[in-house]
């Protein structure tokens, strides 16, 4: 297991069989279908938010799950609370401040959840996602400095998984902010959509 993404409450061993990180091999105790479906989950995440998307975004979670994100410059830990599909579905109107924004996860570790597992019922996932995201905003008027600024976040999530009918979920997603950058943008073509 990547040192620093033992799940939360654990000793921070690596369970029997190694782990599942980067694009090496699924942990023993998760099947490889359930690793690329939970990838999967994560990548349409970050495209959803990208988009700003609030009913893909919602749509991702189970409908009683949660979001707790920091309340950013204030707070590094996740903090603020969003639950259920109402709340869930306004998540991306936080970012619309920014011109852009670009998520690049890596580094998934997965682990199941309840019995021999760290914590979560029988049938959980637990996991940890790095992500590193881009959020690029305006920054005042022309002529008085770069016109984009790029404010990244180093980020990693911890999240518990579980099924919702043939489909997995996210129950909970934690957002740990690890450190923040800003850069300026030298040059920014059409977006993508």
């Amino acid at each position: 297991m990547t040192p620093g993404f033992a799940p939360e409450g654990s000793d921070g061993a690596a369970p029997e069989g190694g782990g599942s990180s980067g694009g090496g091999p699924a942990d023993a105790h998760v099947p490889p279908e359930v690793d690329q479906a939970l990838r999967g989950l994560s990548s349409a995440y970050a495209e959803a938010v990208d988009r700003r998307d609030g009913e893909a975004l919602a749509s991702l979670f189970h409908p009683e799950g949660m979001l707790v994100v920091p309340r950013y410059p204030d707070e590094l830990a996740p903090v603020v609370i969003r639950r259920g599909e109402a709340e869930l579905r306004t998540v991306p109107d936080g970012l619309r401040r920014f011109v852009r924004t670009f998520h690049r996860t890596t580094d998934h570790v997965f682990t199941s959840g309840g019995e021999g597992g760290p914590s979560g019922p029988p049938g959980s996932v637990l996991g940890r996602v790095r992500c590193v995201a881009h959020h690029l905003r305006s920054d005042g008027p022309a002529g008085s400095g770069p016109p984009f600024v790029d404010t990244v976040w180093y980020l990693r999530y911890v999240d518990d998984y579980r099924r919702d009918g043939a489909r997995w979920c996210f129950w909970r997603r934690e957002l740990h902010l690890e450190w923040v950058e800003e850069h300026p943008v030298a040059a920014m073509g059409p977006s993508g959509g």
